[in-house]
């Protein structure tokens, strides 16, 4: 397991965020990339009559149930290059929550705001989130405010204008970039002004509470979690 260097910790915990370039790469990435189209093209039609009957938004679709869909995207769970990383900043008690396959269109309006995900009295919750394909500014891409997880961190609003948060920071990257951020912090996928759709997984974790262990939550790929490392990480053991 790659624990994170003493840098990476410090970074970790003044700025909130560490980037893994070329976290996957090769042959898995190819894997990975390959699922990931194939999918969302069977699972568009369904999103755009979704769409059409005003059940789903326009502007971004997850692929359903990714996990049923090829084993590739069980593997990103704890891919080595940010694994070690995750369970150090969780004292290696981490559990899955899920993951969103996810699909950012080109268009004028963003799906998100700035926001963090939960507040400081929830357990640490980490997000990971992997570029499918090449995002640079402009295309969708990740920003977060470094710092903004702290607790006297702020005040920050909800600006309109997703360029005017002071102090943001955005995220490019070549496919299979990844970018691990404590959901404290504030953050949001930006405009996405290129002809190009922005691929990405979303890949969410919190610290183990036993409130949210859930052990039918992935029971149907049991299967796939043949070492006890796994078993608990997947919430199919306490």
């Amino acid at each position: 397991m790659i624990r994170p260097t003493a840098a990476q910790t410090a970074q970790w915990e003044e700025k909130g965020y560490l980037v893994f370039e070329n976290a996957i790469q090769g042959n898995e990435l190819k894997r990975l990339q390959d699922a990931f189209d194939y999918w969302a093209e069977e699972c568009k039609p369904a999103w755009l009559d979704r769409v059409e009957a005003g059940e789903m938004a326009a502007s971004f679709y997850d692929i359903p149930d990714p996990f049923a869909k090829d084993e590739i995207f069980v593997d990103m769970i704890d891919h080595p290059s940010y694994y070690g990383s995750l369970m150090a900043f969780t004292d290696d008690d981490l559990i899955l929550l899920g993951p969103q396959v996810r699909t950012v269109p080109p268009g004028p309006v963003c799906y998100s705001g700035w926001h963090p995900d939960v507040p400081h009295s929830n357990p640490l919750h980490i997000k990971v989130q992997v570029y499918v394909n090449d995002v640079e500014l402009g295309a969708g891409d990740f920003a977060f405010v470094p710092g903004s997880h702290k607790p006297d961190a702020g005040p920050y609003s909800r600006a309109h204008q997703l360029e005017a948060m002071p102090g943001h920071k955005r995220f490019a990257g070549e496919a299979g970039t990844a970018i691990m951020f404590n959901s404290y912090g504030w953050h949001t996928a930006m405009n996405n002004h290129t002809d190009t759709p922005r691929k990405s997984l979303i890949l969410i974790y919190e610290k183990r509470t036993p409130d949210r262990v859930d052990p039918k939550r992935f029971a149907s790929i049991a299967h796939l979690c043949t070492t006890p490392e796994r078993r608990r990480l997947f919430s199919l053991e306490a």
